[in-house]
């Protein structure tokens, strides 16, 4: 009797109601989709799944694509995952030999750039760091840093006493996979820091057993990623960008602003210690004076 495109979808979609207790909009989405998909069929004159080949399935996806109303890639990829999971299930249940679904690939989905704030901005939420006390302090210096260096917030809550070179205003982060670099640190970042180690380390310093860490928490121990990105967090509520703000926003913003003021790609990525096996050589050509110079002449809160 074969296996009506109609029957398995209707099928596939209780199984997913009674058996898999899946969501309502999950179930009206897939629905949408797979009415789509039977359409689809029809159009091709294929009257049982068991008859659908791989290259049916890949060109209902690219039919998605650019169709008279072309979907997004990520509604097609959704469309296609309901497909898998129709053929799938059709194999599950004995009523197909084979899943033609399973390597049909999804569409490619757009890189979205990260959203980077405006100097004003960046300004407005610097400024959100409201307050004397050790806390508000010790923010203000870890959000400065993280815009003054483009510190990832792990590489900025490792850094330790001795890896800030006031004199010579750098800072050594260490990045992933173990990885070291020497990034300038602009004076307003000094400036901040400074005031955090005069009026607020001590303090915080003494309820703790002794750590070389920069940042402190309450407890007098090295700050965590999680309590950073709330100090982050809190500075933007008080600002009133929340909803602009993620863990890296300071750090998009760092390359961004750098970019937007004439700093060579080769040196912003250098300073962000994204080197990739491929450019690796043309970084290890960039000295530390090249990077303060282009910095100086780049960045917004360099100041000299």
């Amino acid at each position: 009797m074969g296996a009506r495109p109609a029957d398995v979808v209707e099928a596939f979609l209780h199984h997913l109601t009674v058996e898999r207790g899946s969501a309502v909009n999950t179930l009206r989405s897939y629905g949408a989709d797979l009415r789509r998909y039977q359409e689809y069929l029809v159009a091709l004159g294929i009257d049982d799944l068991a008859a659908v080949r791989e290259a049916d399935v890949a060109g209902f996806v690219a039919g998605l694509r650019s169709g008279p109303v072309p979907l997004a890639a990520s509604s097609a990829a959704r469309a296609l995952a309901a497909v898998r999971g129709l053929h799938r299930f059709a194999v599950r249940d004995g009523l197909v030999a084979d899943d033609v679904a399973r390597e049909v690939p999804p569409p490619a989905l757009p890189v979205r750039l990260p959203r980077a704030l405006t100097l004003d901005h960046v300004e407005q939420l610097l400024a959100g760091c409201v307050g004397d006390g050790p806390g508000p302090l010790r923010d203000r210096a870890l959000l400065e840093l993280l815009y003054s260096t483009g510190a990832r917030i792990s590489e900025a809550v490792g850094i330790d006493l001795d890896d800030l070179d006031v004199a010579n205003r750098t800072v050594l982060l260490r990045g992933k996979g173990g990885k070291q670099r020497l990034v300038p640190v602009g004076r307003p970042a000094l400036a901040a820091v400074d005031g955090y180690l005069v009026r607020a380390r001590p303090g915080l310093a003494a309820r703790g057993r002794g750590t070389p860490a920069l940042l402190l928490n309450a407890r007098g121990g090295r700050l965590s990623r999680q309590s950073a990105w709330h100090a982050l967090r809190g500075a933007a509520e008080t600002a009133g960008l929340s909803a602009a703000v993620s863990p890296h926003t300071l750090r998009h913003c760092f390359a961004t602003h750098l970019l937007a003021g004439g700093a060579d790609v080769r040196v912003v990525q250098e300073l962000l210690g994204h080197a990739s096996v491929t450019t690796t050589q043309v970084y290890t050509n960039v000295t530390v004076d090249t990077l303060r110079e282009v910095y100086a002449t780049s960045h917004p809160r360099a100041l000299g």
